[in-house]
């Protein structure tokens, strides 16, 4: 079964927040303790993702422009929608923590970073879980902090990761076939750098420090796989090391 790592990689997600939201009723300011201390590890793991680009003007110009094609698109703005939508059909307290707010954390958190991708390829070429799995017990711990502190939005998160997984499973043949190995660990690494730079904007948010509309900075992803592509067909830059 190659979707068997995707799909436990999403149920730890889902126990995980469920777990959580056990934890909701912890003193406020216990929780605003816990909450800057989340986001203090959230913003050290998204400056040690960064440092994973070897190309760090791809990272610079692909936050520009995404920013500007999230802008135009209000994509927070979407999401936010959305998360209204869903909080006036699951009765969601407001003060319960937004349910955008813990899906665009928990799905960037959780779907950027090179685990997700070489995991799914090995699920699909090899029936290899072991990668997905891990993911999924790092996730599921994860996810017990952040719904007790942001709300069961973070249960959402486990669509996204579902689909985006699955999809890479179901395409991994494909994928190891026609994208050469030297392009895909090309993009892998500028792809977890430029997450890296949303994942510390999302840590400064939760700090209180920022108010970065991070959904914004998500079509920086696409524009991360126009470039590498770019730059690989033409052979502009020397291709990074294992």
């Amino acid at each position: 079964m190659i979707f068997l790592g995707t799909i436990v990689n999403a149920l730890l997600i889902v126990f995980g927040t469920l777990l959580g939201r056990f934890l909701k009723n912890i003193p406020e300011r216990m929780k605003e303790t816990v909450m800057y201390g989340i986001g203090l590890a959230v913003t050290v793991m998204g400056i040690q993702m960064s440092f994973q680009s070897e190309q760090f003007l791809i990272a610079i110009i692909s936050i520009v422009i995404g920013a500007i094609i999230g802008e135009m698109i209000d994509l927070e703005g979407m999401l936010n929608n959305l998360g209204i939508w869903i909080e006036s059909k699951v009765k969601t307290k407001k003060s319960d923590g937004g349910i955008a707010q813990g899906f665009v954390t928990a799905t960037l958190i959780f779907v950027i970073g090179s685990m997700a991708i070489i995991g799914a390829i090995d699920s699909g070429v090899r029936n290899d879980h072991g990668v997905l799995i891990t993911k999924g017990i790092i996730d599921g711990f994860t996810s017990i902090i952040l719904s007790a502190t942001l709300g069961i939005g973070v249960l959402l998160s486990a669509i996204p990761v579902t689909i985006y997984q699955g999809l890479i499973t179901l395409f991994s043949t494909q994928i190891s076939q026609f994208i050469p190995e030297a392009a895909l660990n090309f993009f892998i690494k500028e792809m977890t750098g430029t997450g890296g730079m949303m994942i510390i904007a999302i840590g400064l948010n939760m700090i209180g420090l920022t108010k970065i509309r991070v959904a914004n900075l998500i079509p920086g992803i696409v524009v991360v796989a126009v470039i590498v592509t770019i730059l690989y067909n033409f052979d502009m830059v020397a291709m990074p090391s294992e």
